[in-house]
Formats: structure tokens, C-alpha cells, sequence
């Protein structure tokens, strides 16, 4: 999902809204949490997860092209770090995805293949 997109389902979902209105609040709410990742701040939504910022410390590194050695500076990255209620709720949907996904069925000329992750097998059509 792309922003243009989360505002279009936010609109969709609140008819009273204009799209432009939504659009607004979705890019204060952005600017806000990156402005205060700029100023070394946490930003929690309860539920949800928690935006941080991490510092690395200068190292040591390695050109993949050449193999010379370069030397990386300190930097801060911004890390996600889930809340229990999303954590739980997309294990439950992968979980119903993977039980879908874990059975696969093709249909070729006459017969039909069952894939399981577990076992394959193979049957004939009885065609009248």
C-alpha cells in the first residue's frame, strides 16, 4: 500500500471527509512522527508498534565489487518495532494464508495434480 492509497481508503471510510482534508491529516501525521525521529525522539502508538532511532557505530567495511577495505561512519537509523496487537494479528492472517497456500491443485489436459507441501499426488478425469 502506497500513501495515495491509504488516503483513498481513509476517505472511503469516512464519507464526512473530504479526500484533500484526509490527505492533509494523513501527511501531518507522517511529518510529525518523522520530525520527531529528527529530533531523537520515540514515537508510540499503542497497538500499533513504536518508531525509534538507532545509532550505528563507525566501522570497518567491505567493497563487494573490489574486496578493499572502506571505513563506514557513524550513522542513526530509524527503526519499527511492531506492538503485540499488529504482531499478533498478522501472525493470524499469515497463518490462514499459509493453510490456503499449502495446497495447490493444477489442472492439465487429463489429469489433476494435488501439491501438498507434505505429499503429491496425481488422478486421471473420468470425462463421460
Amino acid at each position: 500500500m502506497i500513501k495515495s492509497e491509504l488516503v483513498r481508503i481513509i476517505a472511503q471510510k469516512n464519507t464526512y471527509l473530504y479526500q484533500r482534508d484526509v490527505e492533509h491529516i494523513v501527511n501531518t501525521v507522517l511529518e510529525e512522527i518523522s520530525s520527531a525521529l529528527a529530533n531523537g525522539n520515540r514515537v508510540e502508538l499503542r497497538g500499533f508498534g513504536s518508531f525509534f532511532v538507532k545509532s550505528r557505530e563507525s566501522r570497518i567495511g567491505r567493497n563487494p565489487r573490489t574486496g578493499e577495505q572502506v571505513d563506514i561512519e557513524e550513522k542513526n537509523v530509524p527503526f519499527f518495532k511492531t506492538g503485540k496487537n499488529l504482531r499478533e494479528r498478522i501472525n493470524k492472517e499469515l497463518d490462514k494464508l499459509s493453510l490456503d497456500q499449502e495446497t495447490r491443485i493444477s489442472i492439465q489436459n487429463d489429469s489433476i495434480e494435488i501439491k501438498n507441501r507434505k505429499r503429491i499426488s496425481e488422478s486421471t478425469l473420468n470425462r463421460p
